[in-house]
C-alpha cells in the first residue's frame, strides 16, 4: 500500500485483505436486518445468512496468511466465495467476486483505474451467473454501484473516495429497487440481497475512514472433505469384529496363545500368566478365536464381540449428518444417483428410503446449502452420473454452480422448486430410469414437475398487504406455487382457503405432509375437516417433519 499526502491511491493484497474482513464483519453485524427483508413474510428469511457465510468462506483462508499481491489474493478470495456460496445471492455474490478476481490476475496492486474495471468484470460475471437477470435486485445494486465508480475512476480520487462513491451509489439503487420489483414494492421492502452487498461495501468504506469495524476471523477449521476416504476400511470385507475375552485354565502358555491368536486376526493383545489369560483380536469371524480359546481347555468369561463394520457405517451417516448430508452406505445405487435436499426427518427418509435418493443434504427452507455441500455429496458417491434435486427456488442457482465444477461426473439439475415437485421427480426417475440415460432421465424428472401444485402453510412474521392479501404478523398464511394466496386466524381454515386457491377441487389427490410441531392425531383431523370441503379427492398424510411450515401440501 501507497500513501500521498494521507490519502490512499494504491491498494495491495494486505490492504484487501482489510477491506473483505471489514466486509465481512459489518455484514454479520446486519445480517439479521437483511433476513427480515424477505418479501414474503414467512420465518425462513436467511439471504443475510447466506451472504454472510459466503463470505465466511472466502475469508477462512485469509485469517493466517499474509499475501501483499493482490491478484493472488483476490483468487483466493474468489475460490473461497465459490465453494462457500449459497442461496441465490450468495452464487451470484460469489460471480462478482470471481470477475473481480479475474480482473487482478496479474496484478501486485489496483489503482482507481483498475478498480473500476476489476468492478466491471465483477458485474458482468454476476449478470451470467443468472439464466434471466431480473432488474430490482442484487445485479442492479452492483451494476449501478460499478457504474458510478467507473465514471469516476480517471478523476484522480483516492481509494477513500471512490468507496463512498461507490456506497452511496449502492444505497442509491437499493431505494429504487421496489420501483423495478412491484412486489417488493408491495411488501414495503429493498431487495435483501442487494442490501447485503451495500453493508459488505459499506464495511470496507468504515474500515477506511477509520471507523470501528471488529476485524475478527473464527478459527478455522481443517478441510475435511476426504474423511471418508480415510476412514474407509482397507479390507475389501471391512472392518470386522472386534473381540475380547478372558481365558481361566491352568499351566496356559501365554506365547503361544499369543502366536496363535496372531495367526488368526490383526490388532491383538494377549496378556496374562498360567492361569489367566487376556485376549483382545479384530476377526471377521469372532466364532474362531472363542472356538480356539475353548478347545485349550480354557473356560471363559467377560466376552464382547462389537460388530466394528456396523460403528464404522453409523458413524459415516452421523458425520454425514453434521456435514449435512444423509447418507447410508449400505444401498448402493446403480445408474445415475439422485442427490436431494430436504429438511425433517420424514422428508429425509422419505427421499432416501422410499423414494430411492442415493444422498439427501439436509437444508432448504431454512438453511440453503453452499455449492461445497453439493460438491462434497456428490464426491461422497461412486457413481459417475449425478442428479441433482435443490427442491427449493433459493438453492437451484447453487446446484447448477455445483454441477458446472464437477469435471469428472456428469452432473445435471432438476429444477424442482419444492418438496412436492421433487418427490414427483423422485416418482418419474424410479419409472424411467432403466430406460434412460442420465440427460434423458434428468428431462424426464423436468417434465414431471408441472403435474403438482405445491402449497404451503407457515406463519406470518410481519404485517403486509401483497397481491390483494391482507396480512397480520402472526396469522397463518398459505403460498401457492410460491404465491402468497391465504391468510386467516386459525391453521385449517387457512389451509382450505390455501388448497381452494389452488383448484384442488379440480384435482384427483392431496397429500400434506406434516412438520415437526405437528401431531398425527391433528393432521388426521385435520384431513377429516378436507374431506368435507373436498369430497371427491383422495386425502392422505405423511410425516415430513419439517420445521416452521405446519403443513407442505402436494396437490396432483
Amino acid at each position: 500500500m501507497m500513501e500521498e499526502s494521507s490519502s490512499v491511491y494504491f491498494c495491495d493484497g494486505n490492504l484487501l485483505k482489510q477491506w473483505i474482513l471489514a466486509g465481512l464483519q459489518w455484514l454479520e453485524t446486519n445480517q439479521e436486518i437483511v433476513n427480515r427483508l424477505n418479501v414474503f413474510p414467512v420465518p425462513d428469511g436467511d439471504t443475510g445468512t447466506n451472504m454472510f457465510l459466503t463470505m465466511k468462506k472466502a475469508c477462512d483462508a485469509l485469517a493466517d496468511m499474509d499475501e501483499p499481491h493482490v491478484g493472488k489474493l483476490s483468487e483466493m478470495i474468489a475460490n473461497g466465495a465459490l465453494f462457500g456460496a449459497r442461496g441465490n445471492s450468495g452464487v451470484i455474490l460469489s460471480q462478482w467476486w470471481r470477475g473481480f478476481a479475474e480482473a487482478l490476475a496479474s496484478h501486485e496492486s489496483f489503482d482507481a483505474v483498475l478498480f473500476g474495471q476489476a468492478c466491471k468484470n465483477a458485474v458482468e460475471r454476476s449478470y451470467k451467473a443468472v439464466m434471466k437477470p431480473m432488474e430490482g435486485t442484487i445485479l442492479t445494486v452492483t451494476r449501478q454501484a460499478m457504474e458510478a465508480v467507473v465514471g469516476q475512476a480517471h478523476s484522480g480520487m483516492d481509494l477513500c473516495s471512490l468507496l463512498t462513491v461507490k456506497t452511496e451509489a449502492a444505497y442509491a439503487a437499493l431505494k429504487q429497487t421496489p420501483d423495478l420489483l412491484p412486489l417488493l414494492k408491495e411488501a414495503g421492502v429493498v431487495d435483501s440481497g442487494g442490501q447485503g452487498f451495500t453493508f459488505i461495501i459499506e464495511g470496507m468504506l468504515r474500515h477506511m475512514r477509520g471507523e470501528v469495524v471488529r476485524m475478527e476471523v473464527e478459527e478455522t477449521t481443517t478441510d475435511q472433505s476426504s474423511w471418508q476416504e480415510a476412514l474407509r476400511p482397507e479390507d475389501e470385507e471391512g472392518y470386522g469384529y472386534d473381540v475380547q475375552f478372558l481365558m481361566h485354565g491352568r499351566d496356559m502358555d501365554v506365547d503361544a496363545v499369543r502366536e496363535s491368536i496372531a495367526a488368526i486376526g490383526w490388532s491383538t493383545l494377549v496378556v496374562g500368566d498360567a492361569n489367566l489369560i487376556k485376549v483382545h483380536v479384530h476377526v471377521h469371524d469372532p466364532g474362531v478365536p472363542i472356538s480356539y480359546a475353548i478347545a485349550q481347555g480354557a473356560s471363559l468369561d467377560d466376552v464382547v464381540v462389537e460388530n466394528m463394520q456396523r460403528q464404522y457405517e453409523t458413524y459415516v451417516i452421523d458425520r454425514a449428518k453434521r456435514d449435512g448430508l444423509d447418507a447410508n452406505p449400505n444401498t448402493p445405487v446403480d445408474g445415475a444417483a439422485v442427490i436431494a435436499v430436504a429438511a425433517g426427518e420424514g422428508f429425509e427418509q422419505l427421499f432416501r428410503r422410499d423414494l430411492g435418493a442415493a444422498l439427501v443434504i439436509t437444508g432448504g427452507q431454512t438453511m440453503n446449502p453452499s455449492t461445497e455441500s453439493f460438491i462434497k455429496a456428490i464426491q461422497t458417491l461412486p457413481n459417475m452420473d449425478i442428479i441433482l434435486l435443490p427442491n427449493n427456488p433459493n438453492v437451484l442457482l447453487t446446484a447448477r454452480q455445483a454441477a458446472s465444477l464437477v469435471t469428472d461426473k456428469a452432473v445435471r439439475v432438476v429444477n424442482s422448486r419444492s418438496i412436492p415437485q421433487g418427490i414427483a421427480a423422485m416418482i418419474e426417475y424410479n419409472n424411467v430410469r432403466d430406460d434412460f440415460a442420465v440427460n434423458e432421465l434428468a428431462e424426464a424428472m423436468n417434465q414431471a414437475l408441472p403435474q403438482v401444485v405445491t402449497c404451503e402453510i407457515t406463519t406470518a412474521t410481519r404485517s403486509v398487504a401483497i397481491e390483494g392479501v391482507q396480512v397480520r404478523e402472526g396469522q397463518f398464511i398459505g403460498l401457492v406455487n410460491d404465491a402468497l394466496s391465504a391468510a386467516g386466524d386459525t391453521l385449517g381454515e387457512t389451509v382450505k382457503a390455501t388448497l381452494r386457491k389452488a383448484d384442488a377441487d379440480k384435482h384427483e389427490l392431496i397429500t400434506l405432509y406434516y412438520g415437526d410441531l405437528v401431531q398425527y392425531t391433528e393432521a388426521q383431523s385435520l384431513v377429516n375437516e378436507l374431506r368435507q370441503v373436498f369430497p371427491d379427492q383422495e386425502l392422505q398424510i405423511v410425516n415430513g417433519g419439517q420445521p416452521l411450515y405446519p403443513y407442505i401440501i402436494s396437490v396432483e
